[in-house]
């Protein structure tokens, strides 16, 4: 692939001031069970070409699904009149070089070599198990189970020296059942639909899985005849399978600087977040800090470099409770003035990079979970996200989760079914009154986070402890 992509990037005629060819690689397959019956079985694979070109200022783009040079040179030849055409209405000239450094390295996926011969008929058996062992009753009603496997490959050069090579193997599993006694239907899965998202590892054979799913199975059965959760404002424990939503949606995707600058207003809306909260916002508590990552090992959106060819590196966006820096590329952090991250990222071959988060993790504090449980007189405990809804400006949210527990001098007591609430972020964000430790720190991760027009969907990885937030407005019904 190199001597054809280094002899392209060299052939290419265009007027530009630089030229980037991104190639992506991708096959992936799919298995998914209900009732122990198989409803899919596929694999699919695709590859192509993204061709960038910068010209007065202005970036075109161009994608073919053919490598060879007559194809690559159309891509760019469309790439150039796009930039060309557009240059006359620009909002921002990208004239120096370093919004597009040279770069040279590669990243490859843990375990990829262990995993690369995983066999299908396995994790069939495996998925068959799965909804089997879920139906611990009659009153289960519906179990499901899947398991995504893809394979990615990328290479990036550019006319002024990048050479990037990167490899992903990514596992997605989930399974779930839905219980139902007359009119009272409940759900529980594990961790959320589809939470179970990592890098080179596939946990259907973890230790103790069959454990989980027997849990699952009961814990289904056991919201039928659970109490409503109270309405009332309270402590408000969440698990981190239910921290994942939260990050996400109120932390994750309000920093994105391009929804900052209006980019994406009319398809997923902006930001509360302006420019200058940069360095000194309070956004939470001084318990509240969060990372942007993609160098964590094993967490589902880790790479060395993002698809502009930047660096990836650990960085807080959020340090004691203080807005540090927003999820902005090199380009957005041109346009805004804004300290940013490595983040310029395509879902596929035919999309433009555009500022999309990676793995963004709450780091650990001090307490386990007993301490923070202990410490509580009256709360209520929630797992597992069921439901969100958030404004166009990421500022009110209202989410719902699988399951509840009522705490009650200091233990955990009796089941809550239908549990959710709501408040605006800041607010919430400023209760978080103790955060879990590391034993209590947990990783999952989506691979269908939306965003741009046309669409992209996109993999995304969060980790965080048990968190503690006070005096938050909780509610049930279904």
């Amino acid at each position: 692939m190199w001597s054809e992509l280094k002899k392209a990037i060299n052939s290419i005629n265009v007027p530009a001031n630089w030229i980037g060819i991104r190639v992506v690689k991708e096959t992936s397959s799919n298995n998914f069970f209900r009732d122990g019956l198989p409803q899919s079985n596929g694999k699919y694979s695709t590859v192509g070409a993204m061709l960038e070109v910068l010209v007065n200022g202005c970036l075109g783009y161009g994608a073919t699904n053919s490598l060879e040079l007559d194809s690559l040179q159309a891509a760019a030849d469309t790439a150039y009149k796009q930039a060309l055409a557009a240059s006359e209405w620009w909002i921002h000239p990208f004239e120096k070089m370093s919004e597009r450094p040279a770069v040279v390295g590669e990243y490859i996926s843990p375990s990829v070599d262990n995993l690369k011969d995983l066999n299908p008929r396995e994790v069939n058996d495996l998925l068959v198990r799965v909804c089997k062992t879920l139906k611990v009753d009659d009153k289960i009603v519906q179990t499901t189970a899947s398991s995504t496997t893809t394979d990615k490959e990328t290479w990036f050069v550019s006319s002024n020296g990048s050479e990037i090579y990167q490899k992903f193997l990514l596992f997605t599993t989930h399974f779930g059942a839905t219980a139902q006694d007359g009119l009272i239907v409940q759900q529980r899965t594990n961790n959320g639909w589809s939470a179970h998202c990592y890098q080179g590892v596939l946990d259907l054979k973890e230790e103790g899985l069959w454990y989980r799913v027997q849990q699952i199975g009961e814990q289904a059965v056991e919201l039928l005849t659970a109490e409503d959760c109270p309405d009332t404002r309270t402590n408000l424990v969440l698990a981190p399978d239910q921290m994942m939503l939260q990050i996400h949606e109120s932390v994750g995707h309000p920093l994105e600087i391009d929804r900052i600058l209006g980019d994406e207003r009319n398809y997923a809306g902006g930001s509360f977040v302006k420019t200058d909260d940069f360095g000194q916002l309070g956004y939470g508590s001084s318990a509240m800090n969060i990372t942007f990552d993609p160098t964590v090992k094993g967490e589902f959106a880790s790479y060395g470099f993002d698809d502009t060819g930047a660096v990836a590196t650990r960085e807080y966006v959020i340090k004691e409770g203080v807005l540090q820096r927003g999820l902005g590329s090199l380009e957005s952090q041109a346009r805004s003035g804004v300290n940013g991250v490595a983040c310029a990222r395509a879902c596929s071959w035919n999309r433009p990079p555009i500022d999309r988060m990676a793995n963004l993790n709450l780091e650990p504090g001090e307490a386990s979970f007993e301490e923070i449980i202990g410490g509580i007189e009256s709360g209520v405990y929630m797992e597992s996200n069921r439901s969100w809804s958030i404004d166009d400006r990421r500022y009110k949210f209202q989410f719902g989760c699988e399951y509840g527990k009522l705490i009650e001098n200091g233990k955990l007591t009796k089941t809550l079914r239908n549990p959710n609430y709501r408040a605006t972020t800041p607010e919430f964000w400023q209760s978080l009154t103790k955060v879990g430790n590391k034993s209590t720190w947990q990783m999952y991760g989506t691979a269908y986070c939306g965003k741009g027009e046309p669409n992209q969907a996109i993999s995304v990885g969060h980790a965080s402890p048990v968190c503690l937030f006070q005096n938050v407005e909780v509610f049930g019904g279904g």
